[in-house]
């Protein structure tokens, strides 16, 4: 049975959780062996972590009528969910449980802990009043630090509701359209030019569907927690609030609001770009893992059945978001556009007479539409101001390779104590 590695909040290899292409394919590695790269297929669906299947051939999942742990059920000897599984020896079962704690701890370190990088980032990315543009994480690390420590843990995990709410409205969109479409969702190993022109038309159809909802989610991350009102803010915020600006209904906001159709054309095309991206490097990235493993004589650790497909997805991911970084900059500048947002001064400067608290600053940008946003933003603030908050960027993907690593040595660790008791 094929094992999948997990993904974000969405969906292809580790890309940012606040893109609106989350759910994107991933490859996965066929029974077949772990060195032919003909037998990796594209899979859209939600992902499995690694490790956690634990049926093999001729097994059954038991049935809820047969005693629990008696191996003379209807299956069998081995039926029941405490008795021990045929011809799977301990090793094995450890494999399984390292498989399954890495790919944990990838998962929570994507959707979790690098959120507050994520809300962070798209603070720069939106505040073009700033005059330090945070290139390096170690500044942007030094104003994370001093927003937190003056309005609480709070400022930075906020939105993280509304993020997974964007996630899984993206996930069902897709199948839904690829349900009632001939788009495909998954590529087979030989795709042909079609296939694969409907499978990037549908991955820019997922992104159009989540774009007010993405809008939505992205005030909640971006707005200043000193004029957040909690009393009056849910969940379901923004599924509400998403709905209010699809339907344009509800209060009345800014005349630089621009409508959802001048966003469409970006929001798809990041989407499709990122994926591209994103997928080529990572099966580079498998396809020169699995050209070097052939070259080694000495047998590979059990976590290298795991831990490849992780690192190459985090590998593809780095790379789109760099890649797309001016791309993404601009989109969210357009899509918070008109939206009365208040933000926080990402200078790290303090206001003396407010109790130490940092500024606040209003978005009042006024671009006509994505060529006049790019326009502005080369003339105004330069070729740098494409990468406002670039250093955040770099934190993220360097705290979620470093506790990847770190989770595998320590696992791997495990393992070896396993065996040799």
């Amino acid at each position: 049975m094929a094992s999948r590695r997990p993904d974000s909040f969405d969906g292809l290899g580790y890309r940012s959780r606040d893109d609106p292409l989350y759910g994107a394919s991933y490859p996965v590695r066929s029974a077949g062996g772990p060195a032919e790269l003909q037998h990796h297929h594209w899979v859209t669906t939600p992902p499995d972590i690694p490790g956690s299947r634990n049926l093999h051939h001729g097994e059954r999942t038991p049935q809820y009528d047969e005693p629990l742990g008696e191996p003379g059920g209807a299956g069998g000897p081995g039926a029941g969910w405490d008795a021990p599984q045929p011809g799977v020896p301990p090793a094995e079962q450890l494999n399984r449980f390292a498989g399954f704690g890495i790919g944990l701890v990838s998962l929570f370190t994507e959707n979790v802990l690098a959120h507050p990088c994520i809300v962070f980032r798209r603070q720069c990315q939106v505040n073009y009043h700033a005059r330090c543009y945070h290139l390096t994480p170690f500044s942007a690390v030094a104003v994370m630090y001093t927003i937190t420590k003056a309005q609480g843990p709070k400022a930075l995990w906020k939105g993280m509701g509304s993020t997974f709410i964007v996630h899984g409205i993206t996930l069902g969109a897709e199948g839904i359209i690829s349900e009632f479409t001939p788009l495909p969702r998954e590529l087979p190993h030989r795709w042909s030019w079609k296939q694969l022109a409907g499978h990037l038309l549908l991955k820019g159809l997922t992104a159009v569907v989540a774009l007010p909802f993405y809008c939505a989610s992205l005030i909640e991350t971006v707005q200043s927690e000193i004029v957040r009102d909690d009393s009056s803010s849910g969940l379901l915020d923004c599924v509400r609030e998403g709905l209010t600006r699809l339907l344009g209904v509800g209060a009345p906001h800014s005349r630089r609001l621009l409508p959802l159709s001048s966003l469409l054309l970006p929001a798809a095309l990041h989407a499709i770009l990122r994926y591209a991206i994103a997928a080529s490097v990572q099966r580079v990235a498998l396809w020169l893992h699995q050209r070097g493993r052939k070259q080694r004589v000495e047998p590979s650790n059990p976590l290298d059945a795991y831990f490849p497909e992780l690192a190459a997805a985090w590998a593809g991911s780095l790379v789109a978001d760099i890649a797309l970084f001016p791309l993404e900059t601009a989109l969210h500048r357009l899509g918070l556009q008109g939206t009365r947002t208040i933000i926080d001064a990402t200078d790290g400067v303090v206001a003396t007479g407010n109790g130490g608290s940092p500024l606040v600053l209003p978005v009042n940008t006024q671009y006509d539409g994505f060529s006049d946003c790019l326009h502005h933003i080369r003339r105004k603030e330069g070729t740098a101001g494409f990468y406002r908050g670039f250093g955040a960027l770099v934190a993220q993907y360097a705290l979620h390779g470093a506790l990847l690593a770190a989770a595998r040595t320590l696992l791997r660790l495990l393992l070896l104590e396993g065996r040799a008791s």
